[in-house]
């Protein structure tokens, strides 16, 4: 009986030291899900289509980071049509109509110029929506904002940098997090009212 109960009571400390112990992130770790979590708060930032193809199409025109001349080329195009996009997307608006649609235009100096459908403005109306110095602003800051995206793309980055030494890989490290947040504390001080292509509307 004295060793059944010795036994018994050796054998907690037997499953204490057989359970596994947690083991804290490592710093890659948590670059890694920091990395994540910053490229998912910088695309809400963009025009959700211009982010989603490039998010989709990367990987396949980048070869997963194993690039030859061919695809290099095809993921420089990629990333400068997307970066594009960004910008030229900032400057547009939407509007319903009477009917509840949702109609798009690009700003101008005089006013919201409609591209979708045929509806046409008052001259008064349409001045609510002309062009101001916060939308070149706000465009600038979207290059910025997926430069930063695109430099967080390891495949993208492996694309362009395949070996970088040392001084590189801190550059690649730092600057997207540096734009991103320095863009989001910009995007915060200057909030936009513009709805454009690839954002989201409001119900007002």
């Amino acid at each position: 009986m004295d060793i059944n109960i010795e036994n018994q009571e050796a054998d907690p400390l037997l499953e204490r030291t057989l359970l596994p112990e947690s083991v804290e992130k490592t710093l890659i770790q948590k670059a890694i899900s920091q990395t994540f979590q910053s490229t998912a708060h910088l695309a809400n930032l963009l025009p959700t289509g211009s982010v989603l193809a490039f998010q989709v199409l990367s990987p396949i025109f980048a070869n997963q980071g194993a690039c030859d001349p061919m695809s290099r080329g095809m993921t420089a195009a990629l990333v400068a049509l997307c970066g594009l996009s960004c910008f030229l997307f900032s400057f547009t608006d939407s509007f319903k109509d009477g009917d509840g649609n949702v109609c798009y235009g690009f700003a101008t100096i005089r006013g919201l110029y409609v591209i979708d459908g045929n509806i046409s403005l008052a001259p008064e109306v349409a001045a609510k929506y002309r062009l101001r110095f916060i939308d070149f602003m706000h465009a600038f800051m979207s290059i910025m904002v997926f430069a930063a995206v695109t430099l967080f793309n390891q495949d993208v980055v492996n694309c362009f940098y395949p070996s970088p030494s040392d001084e590189i890989k801190e550059l690649l490290t730092a600057l997207p997090v540096g734009l991103g947040v320095v863009c989001s504390m910009l995007f915060v001080v200057f909030p936009t009212q513009r709805h454009g292509i690839g954002f989201p509307v409001t119900t007002n």
